[in-house]
């Protein structure tokens, strides 16, 4: 028998085995807890947590295919730790293509695509699908964890149902809410026109970049990192009149100006940081912080090192209290990135730290309670459409 068919077998176990043993435990080595000596909880401090309304702009939980309903030790995000954790609104992203070495500073989009190796590792349908055909599965699969949640989880679209789940939330406050977001328009797939499709799925809010540059805008993290290009403006206009909220987190300083200057709607940076504490391209400068809150916008501030130059509470508290500084209480609220590929100080069961650390640092009730979701909250229900039938 030929030896170079008998060894290749052999040569092959390797890397099938490592492959095999990777899919399980992808998410447990990317989305990651590592705990640090975070303040304890008083009881004022835990009171007025749970009486708060606490709403998270960013997270990417469907990204990874967990079972959202069962708790589970890996992630950040879960029914149960939500609930735990008094959240009544958390946005969910659909991440559809991410280049491999995407990074803070310069990504090539002509890289292999990390989300589809993370598929086949994982052995999950969206292995081969388009960034497009991403969004629409990830739309349908939270709607159906919403329908399997025995009515613990809405998937809300406009401001009536956004008023109906607040309204039921005063006598079950164990209820979630969500908010669909599409992170970046690669999931167009160069065809403003898809954004009709999408927005018929159940997707309210337009992360107008991720990772690399588009054929509609520069990103933070892009080659060129350009501006809105003329599909971006066609882009910009056809989601202002679905009334979608345009979120200008990972976009380049130049398409951010460009998004400003054609709107005067209130804007969303969804999750990540300022320059202020926190120097990299990705995060917002003093003057960017300004021209956000003078659309009445709002500012999610994340919870992991590069965001915010730390991953203790104290680091994520510093930011919010700079752009409290900057321009008042109303434009700043919680923007985790949780479930998104980052290590934590903390899961969401455990945001009531964030409360303790606000009133450590000595922030009014009245502030906190802004900062833990009544910014958030304000913002979509200027924001979203009023009233949209889905069929």
């Amino acid at each position: 028998m030929n030896a170079k068919k008998l060894l290749l077998p052999s040569l092959l176990l390797p890397p099938l085995a490592a492959w095999w043993w990777l899919g399980p435990k992808l998410e447990q080595l990317l989305n990651r807890v590592q705990p640090e000596p975070l303040p304890e909880v008083t009881p004022r401090a835990r009171q007025l947590h749970q009486s708060a309304l606490v709403a998270d702009l960013h997270a990417d939980s469907l990204l990874f295919g967990r079972d959202l309903l069962r708790r589970s030790n890996v992630g950040h995000i879960d029914l149960p730790r939500l609930q735990e954790g008094n959240v009544a609104i958390q946005v969910q992203a659909a991440a559809t293509r991410v280049p491999f070495g995407a990074n803070e500073t310069r990504t090539d989009p002509n890289r292999p695509d990390l989300l589809t190796l993370a598929g086949f590792v994982q052995r999950k349908p969206t292995a081969r699908m388009s960034p497009f055909e991403r969004a629409l599965y990830h739309a349908q699969r939270m709607a159906a964890i919403a329908a399997q949640s025995g009515g613990q989880w809405w998937l809300l679209h406009n401001q009536e149902e956004l008023a109906q789940f607040l309204a039921e939330r005063v006598e079950r406050p164990y209820l979630v809410g969500t908010i669909l977001t599409i992170e970046g328009t690669q999931a167009l797939e160069g065809d403003p026109a898809n954004i009709h499709p999408l927005f018929a799925a159940g997707f309210r809010i337009l992360g107008l970049t991720h990772f690399y540059d588009t054929e509609f805008a520069g990103s933070a993290h892009g080659l060129e990192q350009g501006g809105l290009t003329p599909l971006g403006h066609q882009l910009v206009a056809s989601a202002m009149q679905l009334e979608m909220l345009l979120d200008v987190a990972h976009l380049s300083r130049r398409a951010i100006d460009d998004v400003l200057a054609l709107t005067d709607r209130p804007i969303l940076a969804s999750h990540g940081g300022v320059r202020g504490t926190c120097d990299n391209p990705r995060n917002l400068a003093d003057d960017q912080v300004q021209a956000i809150a003078a659309t009445g916008g709002v500012i999610g501030i994340g919870y992991w090192e590069t965001a915010v130059n730390g991953r203790h509470s104290r680091h994520i508290i510093a930011a919010i209290e700079h752009v409290i500084n900057l321009v008042g209480d109303d434009h700043v609220a919680l923007g985790s990135d949780f479930d998104g590929g980052v290590t934590t100080a903390f899961d969401t069961s455990q945001l009531a730290v964030l409360t303790q650390q606000m009133l450590d640092t000595g922030f009014s009730e009245t502030t906190i309670r802004k900062v833990l979701g009544g910014n958030a909250l304000r913002l979509l229900q200027t924001a979203l459409p009023v009233q949209v039938l889905i069929k």
